[in-house]
C-alpha cells in the first residue's frame, strides 16, 4: 500500500485518502443503519437556539451529506486524475461530481419520504364516507346501531344514529354526514 502511493503525486495523494476515508466512513454508516444502532456520540450538550424545520429529513449540513460530497469529490478527483492536464478544472469536476451525490441523495430520501403514509385512524375521516349497516339503526335518533366504514384500508364497527324518519335495516348502504359525541350521524342512501 505504502509504494502504491509512495508514486503520486500530493494532489493524487489527497484525492486517494479523502475517497478511501469517506468511503469507510460510509460503510459505517451504512452498516449501523442496518444494524439499528444509535449514533449516539455520548456527548452531551445544552442548546436554546432555534431550530425552525430541525425535524425534516434532509438538512444541508449534515454528518451525512459531507460523507456523501466526499465520496464523490474524492473518488471522481482519484479517477480522473490521469485523465486532466490542468488540476485546478479536476478540482472543479470533483466539487460538481460531490455536489451531485448530494443532491441525488435528497431526491432518493424525497423520494422515500413520499411512500410513508399515516394510517392512524380519526374518527373525522368517516365523514362523507360510505357504510353498511351492521345492526338496525332505530330513526329520528331513537337509538344506535352499528355500521362497518373502510378508512385508509382498514374496517371499523362504529356506532351511528340516523336523523331519517324510517329506521335503517342491516345490510343498507349510508352515508356518514357528521359526528354527534363521537357517534356517526348517518343518512340512508337510496339505491
Amino acid at each position: 500500500m505504502k509504494e502504491f502511493f509512495a508514486s503520486m503525486e500530493a494532489t493524487q495523494q489527497f484525492y486517494w485518502y479523502v475517497a478511501i476515508g469517506a468511503s469507510v466512513i460510509f460503510i459505517i454508516q451504512t452498516i449501523m443503519t442496518f444494524v439499528g444502532a444509535d449514533a449516539d456520540t455520548g456527548v452531551d450538550a445544552d442548546f436554546d437556539g432555534n431550530l425552525d424545520g430541525a425535524s425534516s429529513p434532509f438538512q444541508l449540513f449534515s454528518l451525512r451529506n459531507l460523507v456523501n460530497f466526499l465520496l464523490g469529490f474524492g473518488w471522481t478527483g482519484a479517477s480522473l486524475y490521469t485523465s486532466f492536464e490542468n488540476k485546478f478544472v479536476l478540482g472543479i469536476v470533483a466539487f460538481l461530481v460531490g455536489t451531485l451525490f448530494i443532491v441525488i441523495f435528497f431526491l432518493v430520501m424525497r423520494a422515500l419520504m413520499k411512500l410513508s403514509e399515516d394510517n392512524t385512524f380519526k374518527i373525522e375521516d368517516t365523514i362523507g364516507q360510505t357504510a353498511d349497516v351492521y345492526m338496525n339503526i332505530p330513526a329520528a335518533k331513537k337509538g344506535k346501531g352499528k355500521i362497518f366504514v373502510s378508512i385508509k384500508g382498514s374496517t371499523h364497527e362504529l356506532p351511528a344514529i340516523t336523523a331519517s324518519e324510517e329506521d335503517i335495516r342491516s345490510g343498507s348502504l349510508v352515508r356518514v354526514d357528521a359526528i354527534e359525541g363521537g357517534i356517526l350521524l348517518v343518512t340512508p342512501i337510496s339505491k
